[in-house]
Formats: structure tokens, C-alpha cells, sequence
């Protein structure tokens, strides 16, 4: 229990900090005020943002209750994570966090907002590849490398492809 109350701290630090904080600072820079009408717009761009915090916040959660930490590099997870949306992708915070920025600027229709979602994608990609995947592989050798093998960094595999991986190593 304690896992989930620090992984949830994080969240709001993290998720307040990179999702909220900053955006309104390039929205306030950009001169981008809140649509006075909401139209399609706005409506896709808070589904596109519910989905997004909700991949997010799923993620935070099956670190905390499976990994027992959090995804904070000074309280990582005890436990490799590759259940829940890790199933899928090895980095699917990164993509909840992209989404609900890419949300963030359809809804306000910012281009300012959509250029600091792909800083954002940008950013992260590098961490993943220079820091995290290392870190990763120290911590947790042989079990990351299968994890590495099975599943992508960013996009998932097709079902089929996904089948027929899984019929071979049977």
C-alpha cells in the first residue's frame, strides 16, 4: 500500500509538473487563451487527454502494485514491470503522457503546445535509449533482455505477429 501512496505522489509531482505546469507556461507565452466555444475541437481533444492520463495513471498504479516502487529513478520498482499496459509496450507512460499533451493542443488548437508535445516525445525517447534501457538492463539482466526481445520499445506488435512469436518459443 505504501508503493501505491508514493507512486501516486509521484504522479502529481510528476504529472502536475510536466503536464500541467509547464503546458500552461507555453500556452501563457504563446498568448493561447481557452476557447471561448467548444466545438469538435475541444471534445476530441479531451477524449485524446482522458485516454492519455488514464494510460498514465494505469502505468503508475502497476508499478506501485506490482513493481513495489515507482517509475521516479530514486525509488524505481524492486520488480521488473511487464504486466498491465507494459504488456504491450515498454514505455507506455511515455505514450499517456504524450497523448494527454497532444490532447492538450488539439483542444486549445496551439501549434506552441503541439511543438512542446513532440519536445516532450523527443526528450523522453532519448532518456529511454541513453539512461533508462541501461539502467534496466544493470538492474535486471537476463529477465530485461527477454522482456527487450518480446516486447517494443514504442509501438506494440501486431496480434499476429504477437502469436506467432509466442507459437515458436513454445
Amino acid at each position: 500500500m505504501f508503493a501505491l501512496v508514493r507512486a501516486l505522489v509521484y504522479a502529481v509531482l510528476f504529472m502536475g509538473f510536466t503536464l500541467v505546469f509547464l503546458p500552461g507556461q507555453v500556452l501563457r507565452w504563446a498568448g493561447v487563451t481557452r476557447p471561448a466555444h467548444l466545438g469538435a475541437a475541444q471534445f476530441a481533444g479531451v477524449a485524446v487527454e482522458i485516454v492519455g492520463v488514464a494510460l498514465a495513471l494505469w502505468c503508475i498504479v502497476t508499478f506501485a502494485l506490482i513493481g513495489r516502487g515507482t517509475p521516479f529513478p530514486i525509488d524505481p520498482p524492486r520488480r521488473l514491470v511487464v504486466a498491465g499496459p507494459y504488456r504491450y509496450v515498454r514505455n507506455p507512460m511515455y505514450w499517456g503522457a504524450g497523448l494527454a499533451l497532444a490532447g492538450a493542443a488539439i483542444f486549445y488548437r496551439s501549434i506552441a503546445l503541439a511543438g512542446y508535445a513532440l519536445l516532450f516525445v523527443g526528450v523522453m525517447h532519448l532518456f529511454v535509449t541513453l539512461i533508462e534501457e541501461r539502467v534496466l538492463g544493470r538492474s535486471f539482466g537476463a529477465e530485461y533482455a527477454e522482456y527487450r526481445r518480446r516486447v517494443r520499445r514504442w509501438w506494440p506488435r501486431r496480434p499476429e505477429e504477437r502469436e506467432s512469436r509466442h507459437s515458436t518459443q513454445a
